[in-house]
Order: structure tokens, then sequence, then C-alpha cells
């Protein structure tokens, strides 16, 4: 986000140098530390999305439908004329 005025545009990045500048050295190092904490926590955020949900085949997915469907056609494996045309 920028912040515009007549003369000049100033970023939110230049806005931070400046205000960061005016801080004691150990006030520079708790705001250092506390830009840490905020990247480590996102990092542990996107982690466990990822950890969250395993892996799935889509015959896993899909087990409970399987044979839910009517159609008094067989496995097609073994039924070979159909899978020449549409059913008749």
């Amino acid at each position: 986000m920028e912040i515009k005025t007549m003369t000049q545009t100033i970023s939110k990045e230049d806005i931070l140098l400046e205000k960061l500048e005016t801080l004691t050295p150990l006030q520079q190092e708790q705001v250092l530390d506390f830009i840490e904490f905020l990247q480590s926590k996102n990092e542990k955020k996107l982690e466990a999305k990822t950890e969250e949900k395993p892996q799935m085949s889509a015959h896993e997915a899909a087990k409970q439908w399987a044979g839910c469907v009517e159609s008094g056609v067989g496995d097609l494996s073994y039924n070979k004329k159909y899978l020449d045309g549409p059913f008749e």
C-alpha cells in the first residue's frame, strides 16, 4: 500500500524503515524478534495445512459410490461388446 501526496509517493516499506531508524537498538531488536515470530507462526500454519490431509487415491475417494448405479451391465472388462458403443 502506498500513501500518495501531491509531491511524492511513500511506500509502507519506506515508512517502516523511517520509523525503525528512530528506535533504540534494543527496540529494533524487539521489532526483529516480533517479525521472526510472525514468520514462524505463518510457516507453522502452512505446515499444519499440508499435514492435515493425508494423500488419497481416486479409488479411495470414490469407493463409497462403487456399485451404486444399477445399469444392467455387468463388469465391462468381461463384457467387451459394451465397450464398442452406446448401451442398447
